[in-house]
Order: structure tokens, then C-alpha cells, then sequence
């Protein structure tokens, strides 16, 4: 069996891949990978960097493996974190995951990450601008203040990968899966094409319905993805 480490988008928790642990067969098993400052880590605080992430993302993903086969698996903000988990693995040294699945997730050659404003209002208006689905706790205030500064922090790493990472890299030895939605604005044709250039191994591209945040409505179908590329 492969264990899924699944890593959220940004201002998500792991909980929003819990669907997919009922989907688990003898192939293969979901493992949602928790990042501070959301769910059961809500009062921990927000990596203060990029580099902090990803090295305490690539501890978290290796315990969780213990030693068992995995693959990783990230959406938009957690495809660029699983990516570079994949990364730190390969020049650590590391076991290196089966397969990487990278979902409405642009190369990191494509940039122009922007932080969100400090206006509430603002900030909110630009996240439901790049995706109409997935945000709606952003219409009530209590949630609205909780989720903002999780956002407002995955914002800013995403602004820093320019700093941590740069544009040219070396692909690496592992299988590589990208995947989008159709309409998606974000996660372009082009930016997502462009993960064939990362890896040595097998390259696949998979379109499926919807926007940015189209797993939301396609969770099985996704799962049953996951699997096949297995």
C-alpha cells in the first residue's frame, strides 16, 4: 500500500482531504499532512518562512511515511509545498515518494505570488476572484476573522518563493502528475504544462471539470486519479 501524504491549499486544514480516508482501498491510503495554525493546530503559530516550511513539512511527510512507500500529493499552495518537500528529500538524501501529484498548481517557473491586502474586504475580494468555489466561510465575519490570517500568511510565503528558489532547476527523478481544472485562471494551461520539465520520469496532465478549486466537487473522482497514476 502507498500512503497519500495530502498537503491543503491555502488557508485550508488537512480535514478537507478527510473524504478521500474513506476512499482508502489496499492500493492506496490518504494520509492528510496538518499544518500549523488550522484545525487541532490552530493555536500553533504560522511558519514565519518558506524555508521553515519546507523543512518542517518534509519531517512531518517522513514520519508519517515511517518508513512505508508514499507519494505525495498537493493543491495549488500545497502542490509548490509538496514539490519542494520532493526536493529536500532528493538533496537530503531522503526516501523519495513513488509519484508526485501537483493539482491546480503553476511551475515554479511561473511566479507572481502577491500578498493579500490588509483590507478584509479587499482580500477577500481577490480570493473569490480566483476562485468561486471554496471560500464561502469568508461570507460570515466570525469565520472571516479566523481564516483571514492563515491566508494572509500562506499569501506570504507563496510571495517569498522567489527568494527561496530560483527559476532554473534541475529536474528531479520522480514521477510527476499535474493536474487542473478546465476554467481554472490561476493554475494556467501553460503554467501547469510546464511540470513536464521537472522530472526525468514518467509525465502526466490531467484536465478535469471546474475551476481553481475544482476538487471540491470532484473529490472521488480525484481520489480514483490518484490511484491510476499509482
Amino acid at each position: 500500500m502507498t500512503r497519500v501524504m495530502c498537503l491543503p491549499y491555502a488557508g485550508a486544514g488537512a480535514g478537507v482531504y478527510r473524504p478521500w480516508k474513506a476512499l482508502s482501498t489496499e492500493r492506496a491510503r490518504a494520509v492528510p499532512i496538518q499544518l500549523p495554525g488550522r484545525e487541532e493546530e490552530f493555536s500553533a503559530p504560522h511558519y514565519a518562512s518558506f524555508a521553515e516550511c519546507i523543512t518542517d513539512v518534509t519531517r512531518r511527510v517522513t514520519e508519517a511515511a515511517d518508513g512505508e512507500p508514499f507519494a505525495i500529493f498537493g493543491h495549488s499552495f500545497g502542490g509548490l509545498i509538496g514539490f519542494e518537500t520532493a526536493r529536500r528529500l532528493y538533496e537530503t538524501g531522503g526516501p523519495l515518494p513513488e509519484r508526485l501529484i501537483v493539482s491546480g498548481t503553476r511551475s515554479p517557473r511561473h511566479r507572481g505570488y502577491t500578498a493579500l491586502s490588509d483590507d478584509d474586504d479587499e482580500a477577500v475580494m481577490t480570493l473569490k476572484q480566483d476562485s468561486v468555489r471554496g471560500f464561502e466561510a469568508l461570507d460570515h465575519p466570525e469565520l472571516r476573522a479566523l481564516l483571514l490570517p492563515t491566508l494572509r500568511s500562506d499569501a506570504l510565503l507563496l510571495k517569498q518563493y522567489d527568494d527561496y528558489r530560483p527559476k532554473m532547476l534541475d529536474p528531479l527523478p520522480i514521477p510527476l502528475t499535474a493536474m487542473r481544472g478546465a476554467s481554472d485562471t490561476v493554475a494556467t494551461s501553460d503554467g501547469v504544462a510546464d511540470w513536464k520539465t521537472f522530472t526525468t520520469q514518467d509525465f502526466a496532465e490531467v484536465e478535469m471539470p471546474g475551476g481553481h478549486l475544482y476538487l471540491l466537487d470532484h473529490m472521488p473522482d480525484v481520489w480514483r486519479v490518484i490511484e491510476e497514476q499509482l
